[in-house]
């Protein structure tokens, strides 16, 4: 069905939806929030709030977030329920218009491994109560937005991890006075963030119920229900905003927005560092966090936490920040980010792993297994200084495809196994040395064939929510068309970086795919003018009957 405004319906024909008219509404509230947010008419938010709480537009764009776009798509909750079907996403969006908020179920209790070998808890609620989370956080989210600080990058619509280390280069570059850093980690944020403080907080809103209902809703761990005193768990899709309301207000605590401050903050989610300009006040903003955070429930990590200079450097969301020794400049330091060793020895141990399973596949099954793997590493890691990290790491893959041939034809000699696998494949590149199929032309990407390219940081507090910033989302969305394959970046470009099945930015985390204009069956030739950049469940849609077949 056509209409998403709100009322009585028929069944919802998931294949039928407007998902243009569905992501008009959620935006034009979302921003509407926000606007009124900004004018402290909290009246008028609490009004925009529940609307968007009885909004079908919001329980679709829910329902597509959890069962289609986020991870745990394929993860059930204690119900043992999974939504994976056209015809139960429509109902699943039917069953939400009816939900009581005194039936939330507990969380499934799931663990899986930190880096220093620990397990890391996670809450998995129900698929029914994810959608409501997210419809939830659609009302919440924009009236927060209008209200988080700055320097608070982590889990917030617009922003990023490259954020965060920008806004660290820029205040810790060599021209700066900012010598000495607070690197800080908070014992076991999610699961000890105190719910009395958390609803104090969040006030008197709607759907502050359901919240009250998911924080103690408990866990189930191996068949056995255990209540929850403290903590939003890890996994529910409320969660990362719920932590940036408790963390709210740290930078203005410490005095971190003053004219010309002694120290500087920069948070992403529960990370977050404290970079000072003398070790006195280092060790004084130490004694300063502790009571802060005892307010909501939190701690600092005694093995974690430390004081460091920055010549000695620290390690920050997988980057190295480090002041290096240069007699060329004035200041006697060259400030350089790079990846971290352990970052590194992380991103290794997962292609390895991928290389063993790989043994005795085909050149095909390689590439489309390995280069999604190094596009999104690279991507990453491109914004910094990783030209020498990409070329070892090429050198090192190298290392990895020689062994799987090897493994592949142990009977066959060196020449005859580099004749088969290497050459000069790509043809844009003089490198005689690509992995790949002469036959078929598919190729092993490279590391260093992603350019290093400086990361623009987000100004100030922007917001994509901001009605006035519509231009500058615009334009700052269609940048990341650069993580593409050159091909794909004339298609994205050519469609104006939007999908023209839902009208939203092509990079809102979906999966992208390739769409024939007119079929290839009908004669559609394989050229630019005749390929579209749609996200893989628009383009399903497409492709989907309009009437639901049980």
């Amino acid at each position: 069905m056509q209409a998403t405004a709100n009322g009585p319906m028929g069944p919802t024909d998931w294949n039928s939806v407007n998902w243009r008219d569905v992501n008009r509404q959620v935006r034009n509230l979302r921003r509407r929030i926000f606007r009124a947010s900004q004018q402290g008419d909290y009246r008028k938010v609490a009004s925009l709030q529940k609307l968007m709480l009885r909004s079908r537009a919001n329980r679709l764009h829910a329902v597509r977030r959890v069962t289609q776009v986020n991870q745990g798509k394929r993860t059930a909750g204690v119900d043992k329920v999974l939504v994976k079907t056209p015809k139960a996403r429509g109902e699943l969006v039917d069953r939400l218009s009816t939900y009581q908020p005194w039936k939330t179920a507990p969380t499934k209790r799931v663990y899986i491994p930190k880096a220093n070998g620990k397990q890391r808890p996670l809450g998995i609620p129900t698929i029914r109560d994810r959608a409501l989370q997210a419809m939830v956080t659609n009302a919440l989210e924009p009236s927060w937005e209008a209200r988080f600080e700055a320097t608070s990058y982590g889990f917030r619509p617009g922003r990023s991890a490259h954020d965060a280390i920008q806004r660290i280069y820029l205040l810790t570059n060599s021209h700066t006075k900012y010598e000495w850093v607070v690197d800080a980690d908070i014992e076991g944020a999610f699961d000890n963030i105190d719910h009395t403080f958390l609803l104090n907080a969040i006030g008197p809103v709607p759907g502050r119920e359901l919240i009250r209902q998911w924080l103690k809703a408990g866990y189930v761990d191996r068949h056995v229900f255990h209540p929850t005193k403290a903590g939003t768990p890890q996994g529910g899709v409320i969660s990362p905003l719920l932590a940036n309301i408790a963390l709210h207000g740290l930078a203005d605590a410490l005095g971190c927005h003053q004219p010309r401050p002694d120290r500087v903050m920069v948070r992403y989610a529960d990370d977050f560092v404290v970079i000072c300009r003398t070790k006195e006040l280092a060790e004084a903003t130490l004694g300063e966090l502790v009571p802060w955070l005892a307010e909501r429930g939190l701690s600092l990590s005694q093995e974690k936490t430390s004081i460091v200079n920055l010549t000695d450097g620290f390690n920050f969301l997988g980057f190295n920040v480090r002041r290096y020794p240069v007699s060329t400049r004035k200041s006697g330091y060259k400030l350089l980010i790079t990846p971290s060793s352990e970052f590194v020895q992380k991103m290794r141990d997962k292609i390895r792993q991928e290389w063993f399973a790989l043994r005795g596949h085909s050149v095909k099954a390689v590439t489309t297994r390995l280069n999604p793997i190094i596009r999104g590493e690279a991507n990453y890691l491109r914004h910094v200084v990783s030209s020498h990290t990409f070329k070892k790491m090429d050198h090192w893959m190298y290392l990895r495809e020689e062994r799987w041939t090897k493994y592949n034809h142990p009977t066959k000699p060196e020449y005859w196994r580099q004749a088969r696998y290497f050459g000069k494949f790509h043809r844009q590149r003089n490198d005689n040395w690509v992995f790949g199929d002469k036959h078929t032309g598919i190729v092993l990407l490279k590391f260093s064939w992603v350019n290093i390219q400086r990361h623009v940081l987000v100004k100030g507090t922007a917001s994509p929510d901001d009605p006035t910033l519509r231009e500058y989302w615009e334009k700052r969305k269609a940048k990341q068309a650069k993580t593409l394959l050159p091909g794909k970046q004339r298609i994205a470009q050519s469609q104006d970086y939007l999908c023209d099945v839902c009208g939203e930015s092509l990079f809102n985390e979906e999966e992208l795919q390739t769409h024939h204009v007119m079929p290839r069956n009908d004669g559609g030739p394989n050229t630019y003018s005749n390929l579209v950049l749609r996200h893989l469940y628009c383009h399903q849609q497409i492709h989907a009957p309009t009437k639901e077949r049980s």
